[in-house]
């Protein structure tokens, strides 16, 4: 086929986007664009799965009307939230936002039962309060046990497409329960939760052929004839094959959205201590590789200052009164977890610099610009860390997602880490999407092909160091700031996500 559909749904939007290759580039068409969010009930916060599975017809109801009569599907999401399914294939439960805060305690609760040393050991994921290992453990018991398949959010979507029951693996590590030794879920893990291996599906790789849609939904809704293939489920994996790197180059990736998602490629995880301790995490990327990456907070905080400023500026408008400003006068540590969600950002970034004896930032340009600058130098810093740690040279940074538009961070990301940075494309995500189903249908070759493609079709905008002479001061200024902060961290500040998000509408964060 020559029509191919990436299904890609972030935490606050999703859209279907058409490619195909003409004249040997890679040709974007959005087909249909919405919104998503997760509402507040009982004091919980759920995602509208109904919604989005709805959303996925009508945009493919358009694509028809476009024109596709035949065509290839893949579906990729955020990771860790889960879909419990009785016997005949319903929901048992409404699907929880992984924001919820039922899982406060949790990693406390795994962990006394288990160590900390040997769930990472077993599984190299990093330790997030929100994955799903910890989810499953404050689930109603009951509950579970009534669960015949337990599917992550786009598995489940290709369920209801297909009526085939799937896990796909690089979403799949995201739960933390897959063993990378076994290659399987772990059977500690789950006694551990009081689940066994039969309630969860078949681990799949990215490029299985899962077949066409249900006959159901084709006479219901004029579709095209579509080849449904799984994909990397996780967006981030599909992100990383969507980076347009040279097979030759030693890089590291950053996908720059609401999350920072900063890491390399390996062939094999990477679960020693040191690893452990700086919190890198090992999720199974495509194609039987690892993304050895760390999990960095990103611009969600300036979409955080964005509504505390009631939106009267532009996200642009930031980093046009940012840029005039004196660089590295305010360190603040945003792996903290009291920027998570706080009930003011403006008023927590201030708080944390008067707790550390610092300026305070007082314009929106002094704010924006203190965000921008201290995610530059996390960035640099796990890149150091990821140097040690794999004892190899990064020479590149390649920023995709939205935040590769950021000229600012991009520059200063250059300046502070010391590297080449390469920004682009944006879309990174669904070419990654789209590569698989190419790859699987035998019109790519292979991923270093598909980069070679992307590459001769989306032009990148390359920053060079302008000045890392002064990398060793801000390192040494953020590093003793960071540890007067440390005792003054109020873990987390103000009220949950849900309170902010309105039904099928506006949320407040992008991608996990």
């Amino acid at each position: 086929m020559e029509d191919h559909i990436a299904v890609d749904i972030g935490a606050s939007s999703g859209r279907l986007v058409w490619g195909r290759v003409i004249d040997g580039e890679l040709s974007l068409q959005e087909i249909h664009r919405f919104a998503n969010g997760f509402t507040e009930r009982g004091g919980h916060c759920y995602w509208n799965i109904d919604y989005l599975f709805g959303q996925v017809l009508i945009g493919l109801q358009k694509a028809k009307q476009q024109g596709i009569t035949a065509c290839t599907l893949g579906i990729d999401t955020w990771a860790v939230d889960y879909v419990l399914l009785d016997r005949e294939g319903n929901r048992l439960e409404e699907v929880y936002a992984y924001r919820d805060e039922r899982t406060r305690d949790a990693v406390e609760r795994v962990t006394s039962q288990l160590s900390a040393r040997v769930i990472y050991e077993k599984t190299g994921i990093q330790f997030q309060k929100f994955n799903t290992l910890f989810q499953l453990s404050v689930h109603d018991p009951a509950q579970l046990q009534q669960a015949d398949k337990i599917l992550l959010v786009p598995d489940y979507l290709y369920y209801l497409l297909t009526g085939r029951h799937i896990n796909e693996v690089t979403n799949a590590s995201t739960t933390q329960l897959l063993n990378l030794h076994t290659q399987d879920f772990d059977e500690d893990l789950l006694r551990l939760l009081s689940l066994t291996r039969n309630q969860f599906a078949e681990l799949v790789q990215p490029g299985t052929v899962l077949g066409p849609i249900r006959q159901t939904w084709r006479e219901k809704y004029d579709l095209p004839d579509c080849e449904v293939i799984a994909v990397a489920t996780h967006d981030t994996a599909s992100a990383v094959l969507g980076v347009p790197a040279a097979e030759e180059e030693s890089f590291a990736y950053l996908s720059s959205g609401t999350w920072s998602l900063i890491g390399v490629e390996t062939i094999r995880a990477i679960v020693d201590e040191q690893a452990q301790t700086s919190n890198f995490t090992n999720e199974w990327g495509a194609f039987h590789t690892y993304r050895f990456l760390k999990n960095i907070m990103g611009l969600w905080l300036i979409q955080e200052v964005h509504r505390s400023y009631d939106e009267q500026y532009s996200f642009a408008s930031f980093v046009e009164m940012a840029t005039p400003l004196e660089a590295f006068r305010y360190y603040v540590d945003f792996t903290d977890d009291r920027f998570l969600h706080p009930f003011d950002m403006v008023a927590e970034i201030q708080s944390y610099c008067k707790e550390t004896g610092q300026e305070i930032p007082g314009t929106p340009g002094e704010i924006a610009r203190c965000i921008f600058d201290n995610l530059a130098i996390l960035y640099a810093l796990a890149v150091k860390e990821m140097e040690a740690i794999t004892q190899a040279p990064i020479e590149v940074i390649h920023i995709v997602g939205g935040g590769a538009n950021n000229e600012l961070l991009c520059q200063w990301t250059a300046n502070v880490s010391g590297k080449k940075v390469v920004a682009g494309p944006t879309e990174s995500t669904a070419m990654g999407n789209l590569l698989v189903q190419m790859i699987a249908s035998q019109k790519v070759k292979d991923v270093q092909e598909g980069r070679r493609l992307i590459r001769d079709s989306f032009v990148g905008k390359t920053y060079l160091p302008q000045d890392p002479g002064d990398q060793r001061v801000w390192f040494e200024s953020f590093t003793q700031i960071t540890k007067r902060g440390a005792g003054g961290s109020r873990g987390h500040a103000g009220k949950s996500d849900c309170e902010l998000s309105d039904g099928e509408g506006t949320v407040r964060e992008s991608r996990h």
